[in-house]
């Protein structure tokens, strides 16, 4: 038996020329089917799982650690001064593979506005920042107010949009910011210093937006006493994922000496990382299981079509097909079901990713509505009624960027047809060990 005739008889077992009802053809196309659905879910997530991942690592990368991050001995002198500070963020700027420095001052604080405090990371920076950087830029929006305010005067402040909304402030609103200072005796003494907002700005990310407050690095130093911050150098590279960050990272280190520690974004940011990508691998497994199960749905539907077509292999193997030749048309039976599945699920899950802000703006409408018109019957005001998120801003960002990984889109689709594949194994053997005497015997 040639594999022209396999393939022939695989035609003929998903395309027979007579139109009876097939018990089996039904459950093989509900199979199809079946695969095509799961699909669905599985592109999505991984599609939402790579964009969320890749829009807050871009965050985290660009806005907080940036690609290397000099962390200055306290009681260096480079850290004495806001100008020394600049002088040897720029020095560190010549560094081969540095594209861009910048100085920083970091300490905890607390916020206060008129009736909350909360908890915040004091970020002192150059007032040009927000314009000369290229993530500041790209990845900071401006809610309310303006940098021009911020340049404008010392005692002005950028407030992320989640601390403002705790602490109902808005632009040209003052606030107090309480940092600890060392007194005598090694007692802690609390000090003041009140700005003003010039500017509510957002991430998209708001675990990121309710830590930051920035103030000009000039103002610092008075706000800071002295040795109780965190002085640094963030620096930007051509690639925060390129493996010559390595290189950049050591002779960064011989550029600082004694002066600085040097460490990698990813050393500083490992735990999160991992846990991005944990819950990625976690997500795609539970949905390559439901694909494994709708795969074995093949297995049940290739069994029911061995029992109808039992004649037809009796007849062919009477006439010199062979065990081999018939296996080959019931794996290439169940391969085509597993590719028709893809067919079906791989567009359908494309468009599902590429619209998933809609989608989930139009379920989240969906439930907000019948949830407040249960609000109603039960007695109470429309005025009283909380908004539901599907997807908490307070762990997810804003939108859901969308990019379509396509290396590992052709994973799945190998994969998805390898299952099939494999779950045809078993009925596809039984299919041509059958034994025509017997069979034929029966008829």
């Amino acid at each position: 038996m040639t594999v022209k005739s396999s393939l022939l008889f695989a035609y003929r077992l998903i395309f027979p020329r007579t139109d009876k009802a097939s018990s089996a053809r039904r459950s093989l196309s509900g199979a199809l089917l079946c695969i095509g659905i799961s699909l669905v879910p599985l592109i999505v997530v991984l599609t939402v799982s790579n964009g969320m991942i890749q829009g807050m690592t871009e965050r985290i990368i660009g806005l907080s650690s940036s690609h290397l991050e000099a962390f200055v001995m306290k009681n260096a002198d480079e850290a004495s001064s806001p100008e020394k500070l600049e002088a040897f963020a720029s020095y560190l700027a010549e560094t081969d593979g540095v594209t861009a420095a910048y100085p920083e001052v970091d300490a905890a604080a607390l916020a206060a506005g008129a009736s909350y405090r909360t908890g915040v990371q004091l970020r002192a920076v150059q007032t040009d920042i927000f314009s000369r950087s290229t993530s500041f830029r790209s990845l900071f929006k401006v809610v309310d107010g303006s940098y021009d305010d911020f340049r404008a005067g010392t005692r002005r402040a950028v407030v992320g949009q989640k601390t403002a909304e705790l602490l109902g402030l808005k632009k040209g609103s003052p606030f107090r910011v309480i940092t600890a200072a060392a007194g005598d005796g090694g007692t802690v003494l609390p000090r003041t210093a009140v700005f003003t907002v010039a500017a509510v700005v957002s991430s998209g990310y708001q675990e990121l937006d309710s830590m930051w407050v920035f103030i000009p690095l000039d103002t610092s130093y008075s706000v800071i006493k002295p040795g109780t911050g965190q002085y640094c150098v963030l620096m930007e590279t051509a690639d925060a994922f390129s493996p010559d960050i390595v290189r950049i990272q050591r002779k960064c280190e011989d550029t600082a000496g004694s002066i600085a520690n040097v460490y990698r974004w990813d050393e500083l940011n490992q735990s999160e990382y991992e846990n991005f990508s944990s819950t990625k691998v976690m997500l795609v497994f539970i949905m390559l299981l439901i694909v494994l199960v709708a795969s074995v749905n093949i297995s049940s539907s290739l069994v029911m079509l061995v029992m109808e077509r039992r004649r037809e292999i009796a007849i062919m193997k009477s006439l010199g097909g062979t065990s081999h030749g018939i296996t080959l048309s019931f794996l290439l039976t169940g391969m085509a079901a597993g590719c028709g599945g893809v067919l079906v699920g791989l567009p359908l899950g494309l468009a599902c990713a590429v619209n998933v802000n809609k989608i989930v703006h139009f379920l989240e409408k969906i439930v907000n509505t019948a949830a407040e018109f249960v609000y109603l019957l039960e007695g109470h005001s429309s005025a009283e009624f909380s908004h539901i998120n599907l997807m908490d801003p307070a762990y997810y960002l804003t939108d859901i960027p969308v990019t379509i990984p396509f290396r590992d889109l052709a994973v799945i689709v190998v994969s998805t047809i390898f299952l099939s594949l494999a779950v045809s194994v078993i009925p596809a053997y039984r299919a041509g060990k059958e034994k025509p005497l017997e069979t034929l015997r029966k008829v």
